[in-house]
């Protein structure tokens, strides 16, 4: 007789739907990590809470367990820093008019990039961008989209190079809150405010310390130690660093889009030692480590 084996715990605390900068549907992103065998999963989309009722019916179904997830922007001296708030209340009343807020900003700079590009004379450039986002907020990769349909371009990458990347015309920095106000945010839903992706920032390992110091002194409890696209360097030292500052660890796998097999949900290695999970401090906390999958 064959003894069923317990599934494995895994667990992804970073990735985006179509409800910001994704390529899947909550639904559709769903059905993927439970194909890739998450069990655990928070739907971290940027500023926005519009995709967490359409992913939380899709995990029932798939009998994932879903963590109130989102990314939000924010300003730490002149750098727009992302901190992911995770297992807050979406329905807390001030966090509720915060996200809508933040969703404002990203409607006006979707609307001064579509401005900025009125010379490239592309008709209905926001509308088109609009549609390519589903109709909620489009980032640059929508308007680079609809660029190539336009035939400006070619491709996503010449689409940044000439008109979106960095100091050319699309290239809208938007104003976002302090760090401390967007971590106050979290901590009043009951949530947990993690630092996202803290290499991706690319600062020196001086002001780094410095950005964990002041996210810490702002009521920040965890620093995200996995994510895609770090060496093993970034990783011991981001684990240390946390190890150091007594913060939980956090991993996602900021997935996006299919495709990009080092950026896969579920795709995680498993924390190191000595660390403490930031799950494990959940409202409903998951016990032990999270496996890493590989497939």
């Amino acid at each position: 007789m064959t003894i069923p084996q317990a599934r494995l715990t895994c667990i992804d605390l970073h990735c985006h739907s179509r409800a910001s900068d994704g390529a899947l549907t909550p639904t559709e992103l769903v059905a993927r990590a439970s194909e890739r065998g998450v069990t655990h999963l928070a739907l971290t989309d940027h500023d926005t809470l519009d995709g967490l009722a359409e992913a939380r019916s899709a995990a029932e179904e798939a009998g994932i367990e879903l963590i109130n997830g989102i990314e939000l922007s924010c300003q730490w001296k002149s750098q727009t820093i992302h901190v992911v708030g995770l297992d807050f209340d979406a329905r807390a009343p001030g966090f509720v008019a915060a996200v809508a807020e933040q969703t404002a900003n990203r409607w006006r700079r979707a609307a001064m990039i579509a401005e900025r590009l009125e010379r490239l004379k592309v008709p209905d450039l926001l509308d088109r961008a609009r549609a390519l986002a589903d109709g909620d907020v489009p980032g640059r990769p929508h308007f680079a989209k609809a660029l190539i349909e336009a035939g400006v371009v070619k491709d996503t990458n010449q689409a940044f190079k000439r008109y979106l990347g960095t100091g050319k015309p699309g290239d809208v920095k938007a104003y976002w809150p302090a760090l401390e106000t967007v971590v106050q945010w979290i901590l009043d839903a009951g949530g947990v405010a993690v630092l996202a992706h803290p290499r991706k920032y690319k600062l020196t390992a001086t002001k780094l310390r410095a950005l964990v110091g002041d996210f810490q002194r702002a009521g920040g409890q965890s620093l995200e130690v996995i994510t895609s696209g770090q060496s093993s360097g970034d990783l011991g030292f981001l684990a240390e660093l946390c190890r150091r500052e007594g913060l939980w660890a956090s991993q996602g796998s900021d997935f996006h889009f299919p495709g990009a097999p080092w950026c896969e949900l579920g795709r995680i290695p498993a924390l190191p030692e000595g660390l403490v999970p930031v799950w494990q401090h959940f409202r409903q906390p998951v016990a032990g480590q999270s496996a890493a999958i590989s497939r």
